[in-house]
């Protein structure tokens, strides 16, 4: 439970904001929408005033009855009510169909500018921060703040029926009516007592519901390793815990809420019967008719309906703002990789050119430090050592996935930081260690690398690659459902998906850390194949755990400790008998045609002497 808690904090790029900046935020989604708004607020302000006059239209009605006049008064107060039940009718639909359309429209915007914030953050912030918190902003978050909008247009109806009331019963008796506002006041200030516990106790109810979607959606992307452990149970009680610690939260939540209501009925009783003293002494004294007196009563019982609503409402409001301040917060993160300049690539050569770069995850993790490296156009080149010297982290600065903190790395001579990022990374082409499918069908994972690509492109391309034969090892060929995240292929059919995908998209700098995944001779085959077309015309950088990948390539990085400590090709860095031949003959040398081959014949010989 205490790691449940830790995760109920806030996390490190929240940020508090006042009610008029929110509300700043808040009005800047709604500006488009002035024209419906404005009918919205005068439908609102007709039936607030239908509703206020129809009881003194029938009370004065009924005053003035006489003897004859009374069937054809009668009938005229039941066509007036009826008409105006109809038009409030009419007038309600209006403004609930408009409402409705105005506050769908904004949260569509406000997801929108939420989603491309999350969209636009480096690797490094969802290295940090857990996914499932962040699509609790872009989904909960909105919706909450949605549905207290949609509130609101009831409560301001409400106020206009308040002023409304007013001008009333300063006609009746406007002595009484200055008490009554004198304490409204009081009302109004016990309701935003409550304002900050509504803010917290929502926001605590909102980064509860994250925890909630962050067990979820890691329990269902990791339930085969669950199943494959027997862990079923373990993240079914996972969940359950804390799914309980939302549910606790949400209630205290609900109490909060559901109590300020009560507690400002008690507060307008108090005033109510204040003024039924005062007003009935002043019947007795004469200074007010007993009906005056009673008209007055009743219609201070209908005014503090909707002040302690409104009163009310401010404090519920304060919801709908900790929510929306969770997703401001999103939408307001700095990404760390920032670009000086927005200079358009329009065809790179593919020179690459590391000067002096110093990279580091933390403070207490230093990867790189005066990093240089050239890489000339067209060129190959493996990066080969053991975990942790640095070879991810060079081909995901390439990538501008995360930012350096000292140096330069240039690009055809450009400083990377230069380049408009989009169009830079359409140079790139990048293939991740375990490659990510979109769930359809491989034609459409294919396409996503180059979206105006034609079936015919595609399938031209797809059989590029050893003839197209891996192509018969899917069900249906170019049309194979590939599942969720390629769950239906093998590994080796998505890194041929991926690949194709890459290969399509003919980048001027290819990008493969490659997976260290085994696959049979023929998927290797064919797979070396691939990126024997794509390094055919792209300066590539390998993180090669295969030894045909080692042996393709132009030229061998050896590293260490984040610094090339050797170089060379394949053959001259295992004569020179250093460290590359260490890491040969521990990662690389059981895959060499010649192992396998010794192999073979330490096994026959074994079996010729085992003959009687």
């Amino acid at each position: 439970m205490a790691t449940v808690m830790r995760g109920i904090g806030s996390e490190a790029y929240d940020r508090q904001y006042s009610d008029k900046e929110l509300l700043a935020r808040i009005r800047h989604y709604f500006r488009p929408h002035t024209r419906k708004i404005i009918i919205i607020t005068v439908t609102i302000f007709l039936m607030a005033l239908a509703g206020a006059a129809l009881p003194l239209i029938i009370t004065n009605g009924i005053a003035i009855m006489t003897g004859d006049s009374n069937q054809a008064l009668a009938l005229l107060l039941v066509v007036i009510t009826f008409v105006i039940g109809v038009g409030m009718w009419g007038l309600n639909w209006v403004r609930r169909q408009l409402t409705t359309e105005v506050i769908a429209d904004a949260i569509l915007a406000m997801r929108q500018d939420t989603f491309a914030a999350a969209a636009r953050q480096d690797l490094s912030f969802y290295d940090e921060y857990s996914s499932g918190r962040i699509v609790s902003r872009i989904t909960s978050d909105t919706q909450e703040f949605g549905e207290v909008l949609m509130i609101s247009t009831d409560v301001i109806n409400q106020l206009s029926v308040a002023l409304i009331l007013v001008v009333v019963l300063l006609r009746i008796e406007w002595k009484l009516t200055l008490l009554v506002l004198v304490m409204t006041p009081l009302v109004v200030a016990v309701a935003l007592g409550f304002r900050h516990l509504a803010r917290r106790v929502t926001r605590q109810s909102a980064r509860a519901m994250g925890e909630v979607n962050k067990a979820i959606q890691e329990a269902v992307t990791g339930i085969r390793v669950a199943k494959n452990f027997r862990q079923e149970q373990a993240i079914y009680e996972a969940f359950m815990e804390v799914n309980h610690l939302s549910y606790r939260i949400n209630v205290r939540r609900a109490f909060v809420l559901a109590n300020i209501f009560p507690t400002l009925n008690v507060l307008s009783g108090v005033a109510t019967a204040v003024l039924v003293y005062f007003g009935g002494r002043s019947a007795v004294a004469g200074t007010i008719s007993v009906a005056a007196w009673y008209l007055f009563v009743t219609t201070v019982d209908r005014f503090w309906f909707p002040v302690t609503n409104l009163s009310a409402f401010w404090s519920q409001f304060q919801a709908g703002l900790a929510a929306v301040e969770r997703v401001f917060a999103l939408i307001d993160v700095d990404p760390v990789v920032v670009q000086t300049d927005r200079r358009p690539v329009a065809a790179s050569n593919g020179e690459i050119r590391f000067d002096r770069v110093c990279f580091r995850y933390s403070e207490q993790e230093q990867v790189l430090r005066d990093f240089s490296l050239t890489i000339a156009p067209g060129e190959s080149v493996a990066l080969v050592g053991h975990t942790g010297a640095g070879k991810s982290s060079i081909i995901k600065l390439i990538a501008r996935f995360y930012e350096f903190q000292e140096g330069h790395i240039y690009v055809d001579g450009q400083d990377i930081r230069q380049f408009d990022l989009a169009s830079f990374r359409q140079q790139l082409g990048i293939v991740s260690q375990t490659p990510f499918l979109f769930a359809g069908t491989v034609a459409e994972n294919i396409r996503y690398g180059r979206p105006q690509a034609s079936d015919a492109d595609i399938e031209a391309m797809a059989r590029r690659i050893g003839g197209g034969e891996w192509l018969e090892t899917l069900p249906n060929g170019l049309g194979s459902d590939v599942g969720e995240r390629g769950g239906r292929l093998s590994m080796g059919q998505r890194q041929l998906v991926a690949l194709t995908r890459v290969l399509l998209q003919k980048p001027r700098i290819f990008i493969l850390d490659e997976a260290t995944a085994s696959v049979d001779p023929f998927t290797e085959t064919q797979i070396q194949q691939a990126l024997d077309l794509i390094m055919a015309h792209s300066t590539a950088i390998i993180i090669a755990h295969r030894l045909s990948t080692v042996r393709a390539a132009d030229r061998v990085l050896v590293l260490q400790k984040g610094q090339v400590i050797e170089e060379g090709s394949h053959e001259a860095l295992l004569a020179q008998g250093g460290h590359y031949a260490e890491l040969y003959n521990t990662y690389f040398r059981h895959q060499s045609l010649e192992h396998i081959n010794r192999n073979w014949r330490e096994r026959d010989a074994g079996a010729e002497g085992s003959q009687p």
